[in-house]
C-alpha cells in the first residue's frame, strides 16, 4: 500500500471519531436530559438514530436495506446480528426505527464522550467476567418486561481472525427470546467488515447492504429448544452472506 493510500485512510479514520463526538456535542444538553430517566429513553433514541445516520453519510456510506419484514413499532423483538465492525452499532441505528435497547461489550464505554452516554443507555457486559455475565442478563430481562426490543450481536464479539466469515453464537439472545416468547429478527450486514473492519489501515466509503430475514418465532418454545433455535437462526445470517440475496 502506497504511503499516499495510507495518508488517505488515516485521514478518514480520523474523520469517523470526529464525526462520533461532533453531533454529541451539538444535541448534548438533550441527551444530558434524555438520558437522565428512563422514560425518556424514545427521545434518546431519536437522537442516538440522527447520530448514526451523521456517522454513515459523513463517511460516504450509502445503505441499501432488502426486508422480508419490518419489525412492528408495537412489539418487542430480539435483534440479531453478524458482527464485524464498530460500524455495526450505527447500522443498527439506522436500520431499525423503533426504540432498542443494545447489550455490548463494557469495553466501548472508555471511549471519550461517546462512552458517557454509552453507559447510560445501554447494557454492558464484560465477557471475561461471569457476574457481570448475568447481570447483563438480569438487566436484559427487565428491561424487556418494559416491551423493550434488545439487539444483542449474538458472536459475543468482533472474532479477531478476519477471515471467520460467521463465528459461533451464543446462547444469551435465544434464551431471553424463548424466555419472554418474542420473535427474534436475524439481520445480515454484508459489508462493514470491507468498508470498516478493525485492520485500521483498510476500508473506503462504499454500498452497506442489509437484509432483514422472516422473523423467527419463539411462540411455545422451551428452555432446552435454544440451541437448535441459535443454530437456526446463525444459519439463515450465514447463508446470506455466503450467498447475497441483495446486490
Amino acid at each position: 500500500m502506497s504511503y499516499l493510500k495510507k495518508a488517505g485512510i488515516l485521514l478518514w479514520r480520523i474523520w469517523f471519531y470526529i464525526l462520533m463526538v461532533i453531533p454529541i456535542v451539538i444535541m448534548l444538553p438533550f441527551l444530558l436530559v434524555f438520558t437522565s430517566a428512563e422514560r425518556f429513553y424514545p427521545q434518546f433514541f431519536i437522537c442516538a438514530r440522527l447520530w448514526a445516520k451523521i456517522i454513515i453519510h459523513g463517511m460516504g456510506f450509502s445503505v441499501k436495506v432488502n426486508a422480508d419484514e419490518f419489525p412492528d413499532k408495537h412489539k418487542s423483538y430480539m435483534l440479531v446480528a453478524n458482527h464485524t465492525s464498530m460500524l455495526d452499532i450505527m447500522l443498527m441505528l439506522y436500520v431499525i426505527k423503533q426504540p432498542f435497547v443494545f447489550i455490548g461489550k463494557k469495553e466501548l464505554s472508555k471511549i471519550p464522550v461517546f462512552g458517557f452516554f454509552y453507559r447510560r443507555t445501554c447494557i454492558l457486559v464484560d465477557r471475561n467476567n461471569q457476574r457481570s455475565k448475568k447481570d447483563a442478563f438480569d438487566e436484559a430481562q427487565r428491561r424487556l418486561k418494559q416491551e423493550n426490543s434488545v439487539c444483542i450481536f449474538p458472536e459475543g464479539g468482533v472474532p479477531d481472525d478476519e477471515s471467520i466469515v460467521l463465528d459461533e453464537f451464543k446462547d444469551g439472545a435465544f434464551r431471553l427470546a424463548i424466555e419472554h416468547q418474542i420473535p427474534i429478527v436475524p439481520l445480515t450486514f454484508h459489508d462493514t467488515k470491507k468498508r470498516f473492519s478493525y485492520t485500521f489501515f483498510s476500508g473506503g466509503p462504499g454500498k452497506l447492504r442489509v437484509k432483514i430475514h422472516n422473523f423467527v418465532c419463539t411462540g411455545g418454545l422451551k428452555l432446552q429448544d435454544r440451541r437448535p433455535l441459535k443454530e437456526k437462526v446463525r444459519q439463515v445470517i450465514l447463508k446470506e452472506l455466503q450467498n447475497p440475496s441483495i446486490s
